[in-house]
Order: structure tokens, then C-alpha cells, then sequence
């Protein structure tokens, strides 16, 4: 799947080839700046939301402030509403990300995910029709 990815590309494998060029299947977000992390305004990922399309971010490359409580505070309240929207977190271990496409793939081949799949929120939604 062609994907974009924005900041750092990940030391890992997360199943995407990135590209430069549109279209794109998903959005990577592969490292945040404390500034990008508190306050997110990336254009493209918040259409991709939108429209319920799959953005991804690599979880070790979102930042932490283990020494100060407040921003600390600040950041993961900040994460949590990156999830709510939609965005999925992950570490690149054996958990496989399922997008709708996919997902609508799987519900005409009659088959479930794979145990432990993460599911897009709008993956979930095609596969509890």
C-alpha cells in the first residue's frame, strides 16, 4: 500500500512503501516534534480522517517529556485525542493494521481478521455490518 509518511521514517517494516507522489492508501506519521504532537495541524491527515481513510503513527515516535509532569500530562491528553479522531497507534510489532479496503475484501471473502489485527475505525464499522 502507497503511503506518505511524515517525519522520520520508522526502523521498522510497517507493511506501507512510501511515496512522494499522490495517491496515497495511507498516511504515516513516523515522528512528531513536541510542537506538532500538542497542537496537530497536518492538512492532509486531518482529510484523511475525515474521510475515513487510515493514518497511522508509529508510537515510539511520538514525543515524551518524562521530566516534567505537565507537559507530560499535556502530551499524552494530546495523544489520546489523536486516537479519538481516529488516528491508530502502533509499535510496528506482530499486530497488522486492517483499513477499510481490506476490510471490505475480508467481508465479501467471508473471513475475519487476523487475531490481533488493529482495525481502522472505519474497518470496524464495514466488518460489523
Amino acid at each position: 500500500m502507497r503511503a506518505l509518511l511524515i517525519g522520520d521514517k520508522p526502523p521498522c517494516d510497517l507493511g506501507y512503501s512510501y511515496e512522494n507522489t499522490p495517491p496515497y492508501d495511507a498516511i504515516v506519521i513516523g515522528s512528531l516534534t513536541l510542537g506538532q504532537a500538542l497542537c496537530f495541524t497536518n492538512e492532509l491527515a486531518l482529510t484523511f480522517l475525515a474521510e475515513g481513510k487510515p493514518v497511522v503513527c508509529y508510537a515510539p515516535g511520538f514525543p515524551q517529556a518524562p521530566k516534567n509532569r505537565a507537559l507530560g500530562a499535556a502530551l499524552a491528553s494530546s495523544r489520546r485525542n489523536l486516537k479519538n479522531w481516529g488516528i491508530v497507534f502502533t509499535d510496528g510489532g506482530q499486530k497488522r493494521l486492517v483499513t477499510a479496503q481490506e476490510a471490505r475484501l475480508l467481508r465479501q471473502a467471508g473471513k475475519q481478521p487476523p487475531p490481533g489485527a488493529v482495525l481502522t475505525p472505519l474497518a470496524k464499522e464495514i466488518m460489523e455490518k
